[in-house]
């Protein structure tokens, strides 16, 4: 008996017994930041060295060294095993600044160049009267247009899109489905030259209309259609299906079920492909530049005559090429940025605010 009990005893680990890979150190918290640091002196030093000019090479040795000091130190201290995953963790915040560092300089660029002319005055005045060498002036003919333009745009794009997202989630079945798959696919890469010589055919020359913002929205709505289309079907499909079955099982109609309860439980999604598809056009120059022609005055009427926009005003005034020109290019690309980003801000707030409301 006693033997027995003396073999179910636990066998205790020995002190001489050699640590497995599993249970060896590792790096402390602070070592991809002092990792970080360290290859961004080494490839600075690098490139002084050797006399290479250029801040993007000193940047992309600078993240190749990142990478091989984090995967040398963690195979020392670590194992291999944690150090290819230290390298994958690394490549990906590699790939992430690279992303966001061209952003950032844009950003920058456009704040430090276009803030100095951004005032009052220059939001509430015209080019009327103002030669383009001149200093003065303000942009607030484009922005009219760009505002009523993009508002057409999307009163034309946005239901039609929307509807054409619920016929192919909720409905389309067969060759019809495929068909409106397959083309706003091809829609989707339609260079926007293209959006604007169709409307010119069809709108201008074949019907006799004369340039105007509304002739620009439509070449505008032909290039936000498929964007709209795509990012509704995508986040339909996200929608659970146990809600439409307990919608159904409870007797209500599917067009009921689909106002009721999909759309306002994808709304959020919707807005956002709705902003993406404003933001993709917001900034097009070509269609404008065929159908809306361009102008100098206020014109507040989009249906007749015609127009400017905040992209054209910019290649305009950069053509130019004085000095006054260039502060007033940069203030309106400016105003073109914040322009986009309160869309997006309001268009967050109203998926917010009809968000189905989630209990505790």
């Amino acid at each position: 008996m006693s033997h027995a009990l003396q073999d179910q005893r636990p066998v205790r680990a020995t002190k001489s017994a050699a640590p497995t890979s599993l249970t060896r150190g590792g790096l402390p918290r602070w070592a991809p930041a002092g990792i970080a640091v360290l290859s961004v002196a080494l490839g600075s030093g690098i490139g002084l060295l050797f006399d290479l000019h250029s801040k993007v090479q000193w940047g992309l040795l600078a993240a190749l060294l990142f990478v091989a000091v984090t995967y040398t130190a963690s195979a020392v201290v670590e194992n291999r095993r944690q150090a290819k995953d230290r390298v994958a963790t690394s490549v990906v915040w590699v790939c992430f600044v690279l992303a966001v560092i061209p952003l950032l300089s844009l950003m920058w660029t456009t704040v430090s160049r276009g803030i100095g002319l951004l005032d009052a005055d220059f939001l509430t005045h015209s080019m009327n009267g103002v030669t383009s060498f001149d200093e003065g002036g303000g942009v607030y003919h484009a922005l009219l247009g760009t505002i009523e333009q993009v508002a057409l745009a999307t009163a034309i794009a946005a239901p039609i899109g929307l509807l054409t997202a619920v016929y192919l989630v909720e409905y389309g079945k067969g060759s019809l489905a495929k068909a409106v798959t397959f083309f706003v696919d091809v829609m989707t890469g339609i260079p926007s030259i293209v959006a604007g010589l169709f409307v010119l055919t069809t709108w201008n020359l074949m019907l006799g209309f004369g340039p105007s913002g509304f002739a620009g929205a439509m070449a505008l709505s032909i290039l936000m259609m498929p964007v709209v289309v795509r990012s509704t079907e995508e986040m339909l499909k996200l929608v659970p299906n146990e809600l439409r079955e307990a919608a159904l099982a409870l007797g209500v109609p599917k067009w009921r079920m689909i106002l009721k309860v999909v759309l306002p439980t994808a709304i959020g999604g919707i807005s956002t492909g709705v902003m993406l598809a404003i933001a993709r056009i917001a900034g097009e120059t070509a269609p404008i530049m065929l159908l809306v022609f361009g102008s100098q005055l206020i014109n507040n009427n989009p249906f007749e005559g015609a127009q400017s926009s905040l992209p054209l005003y910019i290649w305009e005034q950069y053509k130019v090429g004085s000095e006054a020109s260039y502060d007033r290019a940069w203030a309106a690309a400016l105003v073109l940025i914040a322009f986009v980003m309160i869309l997006n801000l309001v268009a967050r707030g109203i998926a917010r605010w009809k968000a189905p409301k989630t209990g505790r």
